[in-house]
């Protein structure tokens, strides 16, 4: 039981105060680099502002706010495949924040396909983790695995009802923090969604390009990617549909390492 307390508070101490190292978006080049991108959207060089954002990523950046940043570029070049793209890869992680969310909406209600998710259960149950994020969800869940056997070991000295009450509360919410923790980990390594970034898109009944046109998908669709086969994905909407796509005419969500 000792050794089992002594590492969740060593867990809620390394998540809740990182050191220095962790913190990589300080180098003075970097910031020079994301400052000028900055600049270079706001005169309207979005090539130029897309060039630097992606070069930041490359180097290693990957934060939200430059998936944005670099959506928004795409968004005023009508390049609206890889706008709704950087979108998603952004709401991964920051999926509460409100500017983001509505130029998302706003650049799907462009796309030309009304492909829409269906609702899920698990999704109408724990409908916040649409709003947080996997590290958001995790700092959650370390304070509250502290609080719990914090108050379960005043619990164990004081024979309080207050103590009882305040053990049953922390307890459901630490089941609680775990399970949507847990949920969460589970739909970012489950998520197969890809964008569509060319123009339109023929999706086939087979991986070769004399098969039958089964029908046709155009920038910004969000479809799911199945499988991989010499150079071909095969693909399925929420409506059921599935076919080939040449495997360079989408991308997927899920941020790549």
């Amino acid at each position: 039981m000792k050794s089992f307390i002594c590492l969740s508070m060593h867990i809620f101490f390394i998540i809740c105060f990182p050191g220095p190292g962790i913190i990589a978006f300080q180098a003075s080049e970097s910031e020079e680099l994301f400052f000028s991108s900055n600049q270079a959207y706001s005169q309207g060089r979005f090539q130029e502002a897309i060039d630097g954002y992606e070069q930041l990523l490359r180097s290693g950046h990957k934060y939200g706010t430059l998936y944005y940043n670099l959506g928004n570029a795409y968004f005023r070049l009508d390049q609206l495949g890889r706008a709704i793209l950087n979108y998603e890869r952004a709401r991964l992680l920051m999926p509460g924040d409100a500017d983001l969310n509505f130029n998302l909406n706003h650049a799907r209600d462009k796309t030309h396909d009304a492909v829409s998710e269906s609702p899920n259960l698990v999704g109408m149950t724990f409908f916040w983790l649409n709003d947080l994020s996997l590290g958001n969800l995790l700092r959650i869940f370390a304070f509250l695995n502290l609080l719990f056997w914090t108050v379960l070991l005043l619990r164990l000295f004081f024979k309080f009802e207050l103590t009882y009450y305040a053990s049953i509360v922390s307890l459901i919410l630490w089941i609680i923090a775990g399970t949507s923790f847990g949920l969460k980990f589970y739909q970012l390594n489950t998520d197969n969604r890809a964008v569509i970034l060319e123009h339109k898109v023929n999706i086939l009944a087979g991986p070769d390009i004399s098969d039958t046109v089964l029908f046709n998908l155009h920038a910004g669709t969000i479809v799911h990617h199945e499988r991989s086969e010499d150079g071909w994905s095969l693909i399925s909407l929420p409506d059921k549909k599935r076919g080939w796509v040449r495997a360079g005419a989408m991308e997927s969500v899920v941020i790549q390492d």
